[in-house]
């Protein structure tokens, strides 16, 4: 299937690993031109020159989204840079902890705030394009009682409401907006890997839990984020698409 992607400008938060990453792979391998941004000058400038090196046509920037004056004016530049914004994938999170309130503080700046200022940052862009899409990261954490209370899942709860309510209030503009919800997802430096090292007998109940006895891939997030991102998913808009190999046990109707 061509997703219609091709020439189109994407802008991606928090993308030199993991899921983030992976969904500029896929973006840039429809034929989308990708802007991205982590916290690190030498890894971005690294991660641009592994895509640059395989065609891909990506520019990228060190950014801390925790600076709203900073995030917002690289948001702007990068959209300029491109050409426009058809797509943005807020994907920035400050993952899970619950050692002291700090957590709930960065949680929100982060997961929540930075999805919100930059969909309003780029929001004209979005709707000049004509077929604007967002696709905001959340996670099972949100939908399902999952390991203790803590602020990363309270937060990506909210980034649900919002997606759909945002969904609503932008859709006669042109602009489609839906979050995906992963579950376990392993690779390499992630959470999921630290944790098998730390708390072996948590890693393998969750693996236990979950059917086909595997975690899921940043590789297969970034399909659904992808289709959800292109003209191919017109009619989709206010969705929360559960990407987890069948871990959650919840029925949603």
């Amino acid at each position: 299937m061509d997703l219609g992607l091709r020439g189109k400008k994407a802008i991606v938060t928090g993308a030199t690993k993991g899921i983030g990453r992976a969904i500029v792979e896929a973006l840039l391998a429809e034929g989308a031109a990708v802007g991205f941004c982590a916290r690190s000058e030498d890894e971005v400038q690294a991660t641009v020159a592994e895509f640059q090196a395989k065609g891909g046509e990506v520019i990228g920037g060190a950014v801390n989204v925790r600076d709203g004056d900073a995030y917002r004016a690289w948001l702007e530049s990068t959209a300029q840079a491109l050409g426009g914004c058809d797509v943005f994938v807020p994907n920035v999170s400050a993952g899970g902890g619950m050692d002291s309130e700090k957590n709930w503080w960065k949680n929100f700046e982060v997961d929540v705030l930075h999805t919100v200022r930059g969909c309003e940052a780029l929001m004209e862009h979005l709707k000049k394009s004509g077929q604007g899409a967002i696709v905001i990261i959340s996670s099972t954490n949100a939908i399902e009682t999952f390991a203790a209370p803590m602020a990363y899942n309270a937060m990506k709860a909210s980034l649900i409401t919002y997606a759909k309510q945002l969904s609503q209030f932008v859709g006669k503009a042109g602009v489609r907006v839906n979050a995906v919800s992963p579950g376990p997802i392993y690779f390499e430096g992630g959470a999921w890997e630290m944790i098998k090292g730390t708390n072996p007998k948590f890693y393998e109940s969750t693996l236990r839990a979950i059917p086909s006895g595997r975690f899921g891939t940043p590789e297969e997030v970034a399909r659904v984020v992808a289709f959800l991102a292109s003209p191919a998913a017109s009619l989709v808009t206010g969705a929360n698409v559960v990407a987890d190999n069948g871990f959650t046990k919840g029925v949603r109707y």
